[in-house]
């Protein structure tokens, strides 16, 4: 099964497991007082998982928990790479708020496609989220030897949680589920904007796809298509049962009409002259110019893909008139 995301450029991660805790604990000073929302228990696709008491030291599994946190003023003390190999696996549009909390750079500890254990434990972590993940049972019951670990939701397809579930569980296990509220709605209030402004989206189709093994496209249950969604757009007939209980899937060449859209995002495009196949290439979405290109390796390309709290606005601001663009 492919990683989380299906971009292919995930990155290998660093298994430094600096033993190190200079550094790392994590703001408590400007959480106290919130002990009182613990004991917290939180069900997932493995049952449910208690914390105890307010943690001190969180570790990231899930491939974007971490910008969660971030915005819960938590710095985490482990990341997990998912791609682009930044600093602590934290990307521009989250750095401002690294910076702002005074914290070390998280240690990455492990790679989207395998889970370093000892990395994990040499941190010394007292809770770990696994949120935006495909962690099996195995993978959970080793990761409840370190610490308590909260996996991803029950009835989700793996990496399907959506940035208001990642935000809204991620506060409930710090012990701050008001402030994840607060971001939530700050960021549904930016969508408001964004749909009054742009009303040609409502009802306009729009798919995400990647050239991965001819066409890859993102269901209805990925996150990226469920920014389409949030702006008004339609996702194409078919498109749940093509990709079926998974984030994604390759389209057959004669699927290539589901890609008859009035506006598609190709990540990480290639050769836009050979782009889909024979019968995406006579569509009228492509010969008309109704596509929008984003690169993996640049920031509008990652938050693409990497749909948090803290992209979002990034990517509202700098995607969106790029599908006001495209769409007819």
């Amino acid at each position: 099964m492919l990683t989380g995301g299906i971009l292919l450029v995930a990155g290998c991660g660093s298994d430094d497991a600096d033993d190190s805790r200079d550094g790392a604990d994590t703001e408590s000073d400007a959480r106290a007082g919130e002990g009182e929302s613990f004991p917290v228990t939180i069900e997932h696709t493995y049952g449910s998982t208690t914390v105890s008491e307010q943690p001190e030291r969180v570790a990231t599994v899930g491939l974007m928990d971490q910008d969660a946190l971030l915005a819960l003023g938590i710095v985490p003390v482990a990341t997990t790479e998912w791609f682009g190999e930044q600093p602590g696996a934290i990307w521009p549009w989250a750095t401002d708020e690294l910076e702002a909390l005074g914290g070390e750079t998280p240690v990455v500890v492990g790679a989207s496609d395998e889970i370093n254990f000892e990395g994990i434990a040499a941190r010394e972590p007292d809770l770990i989220l696994a949120l935006y993940s495909g962690i099996t049972e195995e993978d959970y019951q080793r990761l409840t030897e370190i610490a308590p670990t909260v996996a991803h939701p029950e009835g989700q397809v793996d990496y399907g949680i959506g940035w208001e579930e990642l935000t809204r569980t991620a506060g409930q296990a710090v012990g701050m589920p008001d402030e994840a509220e607060a971001l939530i709605e700050d960021v549904q209030a930016r969508f408001e904007t964004a749909r009054a402004e742009h009303p040609e989206f409502a009802g306009a189709t729009a798919v995400m796809a990647t050239p991965y093994e001819g066409v890859f496209v993102y269901g209805p249950e990925d996150p990226r298509s469920r920014f389409l969604s949030l702006l008004g757009f339609e996702l194409p007939d078919g498109l749940a049962e093509v990709t079926g209980d998974e984030f994604g899937a390759n389209l057959s060449e004669e699927q290539a009409d589901l890609l008859d859209v009035d506006t598609i995002v190709w990540i990480d495009p290639g050769d836009v002259d050979q782009l889909g196949g024979p019968l995406y290439q006579s569509l009228p979405v492509h010969t008309e110019g109704r596509e929008v290109f984003v690169e993996s390796a640049d920031p509008l390309g990652a938050a693409t893909s990497f749909v948090t709290v803290l992209s979002l606005p990034f990517l509202l601001d700098e995607l969106v008139p790029k599908l006001a663009d495209a769409v007819p």
